[in-house]
């Protein structure tokens, strides 16, 4: 050593004054500083410059390459002297540097550091740590082997292969800890669904082991069983020690670790069945000659450039070189198939292609020493190859992988409120759970940020219950948090980059009950969670508890007034037309029978008028006939009326029957009538603002919806109309206010049709559609999926889903079905009473105007008889006034006679004042005498009589005066 620091003013010398470009001719001749761990690589190091100077074709033309050697010190400062005491001044244009045997040395982060200050690239080739991907500092390194970080990509391959999802990362809490973590942090972020998986607790401990004693306190929380160890070989040993105690490398248990946690000390301590990523290639001579190609190869195109010569010295701070940064490219854009595998480079300067040997631990049945035994293979173009017929599991396991997860005997179950499935309802009066109903504690995370608890009842609570007693697990229920089923959705994180902008990095993220079991938030979906392939891809499902499809909720469509019901079997014309056919019959059959000789009209005029057939009476016998009453008088007696009314009988006869089969159709047999046939129809496949339908936002329906290529317009148009929960689009589709209504409602068949027995206003149309089943959710991996799984199909075979859909489902009230007739209720027939009604109230009037005109005819009838009474005295009065006068006429013409005889005896004598008082007397008694021919006469009455017996009176006063003297 010492003789190396006293011949270290000669070299310098020597390289300042002997150029690097040593012209022979036309001849370029190129150095090349190399700081390798050992001596002896000084002269392979001149076998393959040689080899490449012989083969011109593979550098510039007129290039040769030369070798500045130097062994790599462990001094990290000493190490950056000799870059500049020995390296630069040869005119270097790359380092290609290697570790100290001391592996834990920064040697090479000061190589990098001071090579990168003058812009001269630095090739590592057994540098692995992330901080010389940070061109922050390391500017000018780049490297043939990949950072430790990247084995977690071997890692998420080996997981992808057996299916595991869920997972607990255990890293040191250093800068190559810290990389791991988001490394594969990333890839969890990035996979597909059908290979997703989590990181479900991550383990940090600080290097050296100082909480690796408390490293797994907590690991009773966690289902995961499937272990990625990050650690070097001592903090290896002490983590192997402590999983021991924990009971995490026995049978069930699977472990990956980075190769230093499967190398010396750690490898002796690791239990059987821990399976290591190691590099593949790591031998140093190889690399050595893959970076000299890589140099050779870049100088070819880099010289095909204006370039300047490297810098000779390190006394000159401020010069650097200004073709550095491009020859820098050059070399991580240079490809090329080397000894260690087909190399290439990220932007980082990382080598972007490497390979990987897959190592198991066994056990040595002989020796007893753990052994690690190659089992596969990584390689970044041929991916994983794994020979699983030979690996060896933790606890001796061969063939069957385990299943990676703990068995825990609580689960945290996560629900969602859909009726009849799960009901939530508040504490008791005591803040517990009703004895009469079986119903679980839940929580509920109310509006505050708070959980409060709840009682959850329902099919699914009561399957979830006796899931518990036979399989013997425990159980914590909630309520999903964002009340949603489960749904991809993309979510945007703003993010700042090296400009000081801000993007928006997006992802896609589940939310919903599926959301929480990915997360960790639950073991298990106990809920009306439908099975599809979006879902199936990130968690596993049970075998359907229930199958169904999806269909169509709609309100009753309103039929109007149901008084008029009756009249639904026949058209108003046809009621018109009966009603006209009525009278006619019945004015024809009076016509026919009253002009017919054999009719009861004409042979009444010799027998009693009441058997003759009137006008009203036809028109009973009309009505009677078509109504079927009976008819009691006045029926036809012609031979021409009584054809007619058989005729009007057979007419009756059909109609009638005609009335009651449709009467049977329309109210026997009435079934509601919907606004739509299903899911073909033409108001559902080209939708209008005039009818709106909708689904709930996030669900397995909408997203149906969204797969059908035939559906997306349907699934446009819902877009607007959506809805968060199934209760509020019921609620919308139930209300009558115009502004929030909702025409239709698709959902599972199962929960609309609990809806539509709940509530007689909604009924749901068409036929099913999208048939699918109802399942439990577990994680990924889950040992519950199968145990409950076969559980589930025990039910359905033992009658116990069948018991519980007929409490919770089948239960229905309104009594309706579609193979059942209805029953005729008071709504059907409300019509034929209130037509009841209607004669009452008819009939009642009729009486009053009959009595008013039963007393009318009998008081006109009354001045009729007085009247014929007034006539009958007035007739007698004047036969009897005849009569006297007839009397009166014969004695007076008696009396003439008699005078006249005497008068032919005896002269008459002058009159004298004797004979003149007697003819005063006379016409006294006279007038006493028509007082007393009729006493009862009124005054009114006299004057006619004395006028009528004035005439008599004059003309032959003379004679009756001669009679009365005579009488006298």
């Amino acid at each position: 050593m010492w003789l190396r620091y006293c011949c270290l003013p000669a070299y310098i010398l020597l390289a300042w004054f002997l150029p690097t470009e040593l012209v022979d001719g036309n001849v370029r001749h190129v150095n090349i500083g190399f700081l390798l761990s050992k001596e002896d690589y000084h002269g392979y190091v001149n076998e393959v410059l040689n080899e490449l100077n012989d083969r011109s074709q593979l550098l510039p033309s007129n290039t040769k390459l030369n070798a500045t050697f130097q062994v790599l010190s462990w001094n990290p400062i000493e190490s950056a002297l000799s870059v500049c005491q020995t390296l630069v001044p040869t005119q270097v244009y790359a380092v290609v540097v290697s570790h100290s045997r001391n592996m834990s040395s920064t040697s090479p982060a000061s190589i990098s550091y001071t090579c990168g200050f003058y812009r001269i690239p630095v090739i590592g080739i057994s540098t692995r740590e992330h901080v010389f991907s940070d061109k922050h500092i390391h500017m000018s390194f780049l490297r043939t082997v990949p950072p430790y970080s990247h084995q977690a990509l071997v890692w998420a391959d080996l997981l992808r292969y057996f299916g595991w999802t869920r997972v607990v990362l255990i890293t040191s809490d250093d800068q190559d800890g810290r990389a791991i973590y988001k490394t594969f942090h990333g890839l969890e972020d990035d996979l597909d669904g059908s290979n997703g998986f989590m990181i479900e607790r991550s383990l940090i401990y600080k290097p050296g082991g100082e909480n690796i004693t408390n490293l797994f306190t907590t690991i009773s929380e966690v289902q995961s069983r499937v272990f990625l160890l990050y650690a070097s070989e001592s903090d290896a040993v002490q983590v192997y020690a402590e999983a021991a105690k924990h009971n995490l490398t026995t049978d069930g248990n699977v472990w990956f670790v980075t190769e230093d946690a499967l190398t010396g000390k750690a490898l002796q301590q690791a239990p059987e069945g821990i399976i290591s990523v190691h590099l593949n290639g790591s031998d140093e001579r190889s690399h050595v000659t893959d970076a000299i190609h890589v140099i050779a190869k870049a100088l070819k195109s880099f010289f095909e450039e204006n370039t300047t010569a490297p810098p000779k010295t390190c006394q000159n701070s401020g010069h650097f070189w200004s073709s550095g940064p491009s020859f820098y490219r050059k070399l991580i854009g240079t490809k090329v198939e080397g000894e260690t595998g087909y190399l290439s480079f990220n932007m980082q300067g990382d080598r972007a292609t490497p390979s990987y040997v897959i190592y198991n631990s066994k056990r040595n049945s002989t020796t007893g020493v753990t052994e690690h035994v190659k089992v596969g293979e990584w390689d970044s173009l041929t991916q994983l190859k794994v020979d699983t017929a030979h690996l060896v599991w933790p606890g001796g396991r061969m063939g069957r992988k385990p299943e990676g997860v703990s068995s825990s005997s609580k689960l945290q179950i996560t629900t969602i409120e859909t009726h009849p499935f799960v009901f939530v309802e508040p504490l008791d009066s005591e803040g517990k759970c009703s004895q009469t109903i079986s119903a679980v504690e839940c929580h509920k995370h109310n509006a505050t940020g708070e959980w409060s608890k709840m009682c959850c009842k329902g099919f699914c609570i009561d399957l979830l219950v006796k899931l518990a007693s036979n399989l013997n697990f425990s159980y914590e229920v909630h309520l999903v948090e964002d009340g949603l089923y489960g749904s991809l959705e993309i979510v945007s994180t703003p993010v700042v980059n090296g400009g000081g902008k801000t993007n928006n990095n997006t992802k896609k993220t589940w939310n919903g009950m599926v959301g929480e079991l990915i997360t960790g938030k639950a073991n298990m979906i106990v809920a009306p969670l439908t099975i599809n392939n979006e879902r199936a891809q990130f968690i596993d499902f049970s075998v359907p508890f229930k199958y169904q499809g999806l269909t169509i909720l709609v309100k009753k469509k309103d039929h109007g007034s149901s008084f008029a019901s009756f009249f639904q079997p026949f058209e108003t014309a046809l009621w018109l037309l009966i009603g006209l056919a009525v009278h006619i019959v019945a004015l024809i059959l009076y016509v026919l029978d009253r002009f017919s000789p054999f009719g009861r009209f004409k042979s009444s005029q010799s027998s009693d008028d009441q058997d003759a057939l009137t006008l009203s009476s036809a028109m009973w016998f009309s009505w009677g006939v078509l109504l079927n009453s009976g008819m009691g008088e006045g029926t036809p007696r012609s031979l021409s009326a009584r054809v007619l009314g058989m005729v009007w009988a057979g007419f009756a006869m059909i109609m009638v029957a005609s009335y009651t089969a449709n009467l049977a159709a329309f109210l026997v047999l009435d079934r509601p009538e919907a606004s739509i046939t299903g899911i073909n129809d033409p108001r559902l496949r080209n939708p209008s603002e005039s009818f709106k339908y909708a689904t709930v936002t996030g669900s397995s329906v909408e997203q149906y919806f969204k797969r059908q290529v035939e559906l997306s317009t349907m699934y446009r148009f819902m877009e607007n109309y959506n809805y968060g929960t199934v209760d509020e689009a019921i609620e919308a589709l139930s209300a009558n206010s115009y502004s929030s209504q909702l025409d239709a409602f698709i959902w599972d068949s199962a929960v609309l049709d609990y809806v539509a027995s709940n509530n007689c206003n909604l009924v749901t149309v068409g036929e099913l559609f999208g048939r699918c089943g109802f399942g439990l959710g577990f994680q990924k991996g889950s040992p519950w999926t199968e145990k409950i799984s076969l559980e589930v199909l025990s039910f359905h075979e033992s009658g116990v889903m069948e018991a519980l859909d007929g409490e919770w489902i089948s239960n229905k009230h309104c009594k309706l079905s579609d193979n059942q007739p209805a029953t005729l209720g008071l709504s059907n027939m409300a019509g034929v009473f209130i037509l009841v009604a209607g004669g009452i109230v008819m009939g009642v009037p009729l009486i009053f105007v009959e009595i008013f005109y039963k007393h009318h005819m009998e008081t006109k009838e009354k001045q009729m008889q007085l009247a014929r009474m007034a006539a009958q005295r007035w007739r007698g009065t004047v036969q009897r006034r005849r009569t006297i006068r007839q009397t009166l006429l014969n004695k007076a013409q008696q009396v003439r006679e008699n005078q006249k005889s005497n008068m032919r005896t005896w002269p008459l004598p002058a009159k004298t004042k004797d004979e003149e008082s007697r003819e005063s007397d006379i016409a006294t008694i006279s007038q006493t005498h028509q007082s007393v021919i009729d006493p009862t006469q009124s005054n009114s009455d006299l004057p006619l009589l004395h006028s009528r017996g004035s005439c008599c009176h004059r003309n032959h006063l003379t004679g009756q005066a001669e009679v009365l003297e005579h009488t006298v």
